[in-house]
């Protein structure tokens, strides 16, 4: 992938500070959400890095004050699917390439998750070495409003999630800040925004054969302990009312608990897909058993194949960024209608199955 096109300018500012290899991601105006051609930018900025030995870590960020990353460009692969296209097939198996790659890296990969981060957000920042989150964090992973699942590798991740607490975040779409992002395993240390400058400073004058241990005690001297926040207070009826392993279970325990957190969460999951809700809850079910967040990575492209293919994708999309009218009408509309057959054809072996570069 190191002959890929050239990112357009001010996309992604790649460039060295110090010993710091940084990526900052620069579309502000979109909340900086990923494009194909910032995906291709992000490996070959990371070949060079690696093959550089003034550079000791990599630093992510993203560009203005409201957040990291909110997700993959959504747009145009909603624009792709209404017309057949094939830029899901494209866009997905480079970015889960890079997902792939980044949990792997040599070098200290360190992020800085300040703000939204969501969908392929998660994807750049959840699965480096040292993942900084602040007060202003928001992780989500929300793609079962549109008809999805969450991809990029959040199925590992919220498969291994304490308890039940990433089958809870996954169904419903809710945001964890930064002290749950810890408690959910999703984050390393909880930095305030006050000390980040300091905490930047440092992490740039770090040694170039600085060691994972040593970027971890640089951020130690700047980190704030947490405990957690709202989802790890409700942790006790999340890991009950979300132990289950079918959707109805988990709705009829919802139905049955009746407490305000609980009635709550199930108007939240009603308005999601039907569709959405069962393949996701398949997914982390299933990525609990794998051995390696590849395995995980190659079950959610054959998903999202079958995804981009599906009448939910394009109607998701439309409820929630194109009309905005926040009213999808999804097919099926009920849960009891989602049939086996159905989940089925999300996790069939393909003929295109991702293939990771030796």
């Amino acid at each position: 992938m190191t002959d890929a096109a050239p990112v357009a300018e001010g996309e992604l500012i790649v460039r060295r500070e110090g010993t710091a290899g940084v990526l900052r991601l620069n579309r502000p105006k979109a909340l900086n959400a990923i494009t194909l051609d910032m995906v291709r930018g992000i490996d070959a900025a990371l070949d060079s890095f690696e093959l550089d030995p003034a550079i000791g870590l990599v630093l992510l960020e993203g560009a203005g004050e409201r957040g990291l990353c909110a997700g993959g460009d959504i747009r145009g692969l909603y624009d792709s699917a209404r017309v057949g296209g094939d830029l899901g097939k494209v866009f997905w198996s480079e970015e889960y390439i890079v997902n792939a790659r980044i949990e792997a890296y040599p070098k200290p990969y360190v992020a800085y998750m300040d703000g939204i981060v969501m969908g392929g957000g998660v994807g750049l920042a959840c699965h480096s070495s040292h993942r900084v989150v602040t007060e202003k964090t928001r992780i989500g992973m929300p793609e079962v409003s549109l008809g999805f699942f969450p991809d990029v590798g959040g199925t590992w991740l919220l498969s291994h999630a304490p308890g039940e607490v990433g089958t809870y975040l996954a169904l419903t779409g809710q945001t964890a800040g930064g002290a749950d992002a810890v408690a959910a395993g999703l984050a390393d240390a909880f930095v305030t925004t006050a000390q980040w400058p300091a905490l930047r400073a440092a992490l740039t004058a770090a040694p170039a054969g600085a060691s994972h241990a040593d970027i971890n005690a640089i951020i130690a001297r700047f980190a704030t302990p947490t405990t957690g926040g709202p989802v790890a207070e409700n942790r006790a009826e999340i890991d009950r009312l979300f132990a289950h392993d079918t959707v109805e279970a988990i709705v009829a325990a919802l139905e049955a608990d009746g407490s305000e957190f609980a009635l709550a969460t199930l108007k939240t999951m009603r308005e999601k897909s039907p569709r959405g809700l069962k393949v996701t809850l398949r997914l982390l079910r299933e990525a609990r058993t794998l051995k390696s967040l590849k395995e995980a990575l190659v079950h959610e492209f054959r998903a999202s194949l079958e995804v981009f293919a599906s009448a939910d994708f394009v109607e998701g999309v439309r409820a929630v960024i194109v009309d905005k009218d926040r009213n999808p009408s999804w097919n099926p509309s009920r849960l009891e209608d989602v049939t086996p057959q159905i989940v089925d054809a999300y996790f069939t072996p393909r003929r295109d199955e991702l293939v990771f570069p030796d």
